[in-house]
C-alpha cells in the first residue's frame, strides 16, 4: 500500500542515513584525536586502565629525575673519595720516608700538614645540592645516617603504591664527622664501652731464672661482661717481648677466625685466650716457643714467657680500643718528634684507613652502577607502559581511514535513497492531475 501520510521508505532511508552519520562522526573523531578510546564513554574499562597507567608513567618520570640527582651525588662523593685515597697514600709515603735515619722530620711534617689540610678540603668540597656525604655532623638536628635515592614506583594488584629506594649509609662513607662522639673513616674512634678489662702492665715483668717465667695479664673481666666486636671495632696493644715492642691488633675477623664463629662475640676468658693467641700468631709470635696464652682462672687472660731467664721480659703497653678501627685521626698525625714505634703505628693506622676508604669507594661505585642500571630499566619500563596504553586506546589509522571512505560512500547512497523515497510521493500526486 502506498500512503501519502506515512512514507515508510523515507523513514527507513532517514534512519540508515542518521546511523551512517553517527558512525562517520565517531570515525572522524578517532582520526582527529588518534584515540580509539578518548573518553570514558568510549570504553570505561580501557579508559580507566589507561588513565591510571598514564598517571603512573608521570610518577616514573619523577623517579628518573630522582635517579639523576642520586647519580650526581654519588659521582661527587666517589670522585672526592678517590682523591682522598691518593692523599692518604701520599701521607703514607712521607711517613715511610721519615723512617730513614737523619731525615729532618720537621720538614716532612710541614708537607704532611698540607696534605692533612687537603684531605679536609676535599671532604668539605664534596657537596651537591647542599648535601655532603663525606664531611658530616651526626649531632646536627634532623641528622639521618641513611640517605635514600628514590629508585622505583610500583602499584600492586590491590592498588597499593610502593616507592623503592637505594640506601646509602653515611657511617660507611663519611671521612670526617664534626660530632665529638662520632667518627668518620679518617677520624679517631671512640673507646669501646665493654673491653673485657683491657689493661697495661706498669713495668716490664722478668723471669727469675728459677722456674718462674714472666707473665702479664691483659684482660681481667671477660667472664663478667664478655666482648663483642662488630665489623669496625678493634682492640690493640703493644706486646713488649724481651724489650722489643710489637703492635697486636684484634678485630672481628680475628675473633671469628679464632672461634669459628661469625658474630664477633667473645663469651668468656677461655674464648679470649684463643683470640689473643691467634692475634699473637698473626703478628709473628710462636705461641709454643715464645709465649703461651691461657685463661688465668679469674676472668682474665695471661700471656706467659716460655723462658724464665731474668732477661726474658714481657710487658703490655699502649692498650686501646676503637669503635671504627682507628686509634688516631689522620689530622692527629705529628711526626716532629716521633719514635720509630710511633711511625710504625702511624703507617699501620694509615694503611687501615686507606683500606676503609677503598671499601667505601667500592661501595659508592656499586651504588652508582646500580643507579645507572635502574635508570635504564625505568626508561624501558616507561616505553613498555606507553606501548601497553597504545594497545588499549590508540586508533588504527589504516583501519579508520578505510572505514571513513566506506562511510562516505554509504552517506552518499543514503542521501540518494532518501531523495528517491521522497520522490515517490511526488509521482502519486501526478495521478490526480
Amino acid at each position: 500500500m502506498t500512503s501519502l501520510l506515512t512514507n515508510t521508505s523515507a523513514m527507513t532511508a532517514l534512519q540508515t542515513l542518521t546511523q551512517t552519520n553517527k558512525n562517520m562522526a565517531v570515525t572522524q573523531n578517532r582520526i582527529s584525536t588518534g584515540y580509539r578510546v578518548a573518553t570514558a564513554s568510549d570504553n570505561a574499562a580501557y579508559w580507566s586502565i589507561a588513565t591510571t597507567m598514564r598517571s603512573d608513567n608521570k610518577a616514573l618520570s619523577t623517579v628518573q629525575d630522582a635517579l639523576g640527582l642520586g647519580a650526581a651525588q654519588v659521582d661527587i662523593a666517589y670522585t672526592a673519595m678517590e682523591s682522598a685515597k691518593d692523599i692518604i697514600d701520599e701521607i703514607k709515603v712521607k711517613l715511610v720516608a721519615a723512617k730513614q735515619p737523619s731525615v729532618d722530620k720537621t720538614k716532612i711534617q710541614s708537607e704532611i700538614d698540607q696534605l692533612q689540610d687537603q684531605l679536609v678540603g676535599i671532604a668539605s668540597a664534596a657537596v651537591f645540592s647542599g648535601s655532603n656525604w663525606l664531611s658530616v655532623d651526626s649531632s646536627a638536628a634532623g641528622w639521618n645516617a641513611i640517605q635514600k635515592v628514590v629508585s622505583s614506583f610500583s602499584r600492586t594488584g590491590s592498588g597499593t603504591i610502593k616507592i623503592g629506594t637505594i640506601d646509602v649509609d653515611l657511617t660507611k662513607t663519611a671521612l670526617f664527622d664534626a660530632n665529638a662522639t662520632g667518627a668518620g673513616l679518617l677520624d679517631a674512634g671512640q673507646a669501646l664501652t665493654a673491653d673485657g678489662g683491657l689493661q697495661d702492665t706498669v713495668t716490664p715483668v722478668a723471669g727469675d731464672g728459677s722456674g718462674t717465667p714472666a707473665s702479664v695479664t691483659l684482660f681481667t673481666d671477660v667472664d663478667t661482661d664478655g666482648v663483642t666486636l662488630d665489623e669496625n671495632d678493634a682492640i690493640k696493644f703493644d706486646l713488649v717481648f724481651n724489650g722489643e715492642a710489637t703492635t697486636i691488633t684484634i678485630d672481628k675477623r680475628t675473633v671469628d677466625a679464632a672461634l669459628g664463629s661469625s658474630d664477633g662475640v667473645v663469651a668468656d676468658s677461655t674464648d679470649m685466650a684463643s683470640v689473643v693467641a691467634l692475634a699473637l700468631q698473626n703478628a709473628g709470635f710462636d705461641t709454643t716457643s715464645d709465649v703461651t696464652v691461657a685463661a688465668d682462672g679469674s676472668g682474665g687472660v695471661a700471656i706467659t714467657h716460655v723462658s724464665d731467664a731474668t732477661d726474658a721480659t714481657l710487658a703490655v703497653l699502649n692498650s686501646a680500643t676503637s669503635d671504627n678501627g682507628n686509634f688516631f685521626g689522620v689530622s692527629d698525625i705529628d711526626i716532629s718528634n716521633a719514635t720509630d714505634a710511633q711511625l710504625d703505628a702511624y703507617i699501620a693506622g694509615l694503611d687501615a684507613m686507606a683500606a676503609n676508604v677503598t671499601t667505601a669507594a667500592s661501595d659508592l661505585g656499586a651504588v652508582k652502577s646500580r643507579i645507572d642500571l635502574q635508570k635504564d630499566f625505568v626508561d624501558s619500563l616507561m616505553d613498555a607502559i606507553d606501548r601497553g596504553i597504545g594497545q588499549l586506546v590508540d586508533a588504527d589509522m589504516n583501519e579508520e581511514s578505510t572505514r571513513l571512505q566506506a562511510l562516505q560512500v554509504q552517506q552518499q547512497l543514503g542521501i540518494q535513497a532518501l531523495s528517491i523515497a521522497n520522490a515517490n510521493s511526488q509521482n502519486i500526486l501526478a495521478l490526480f492531475r
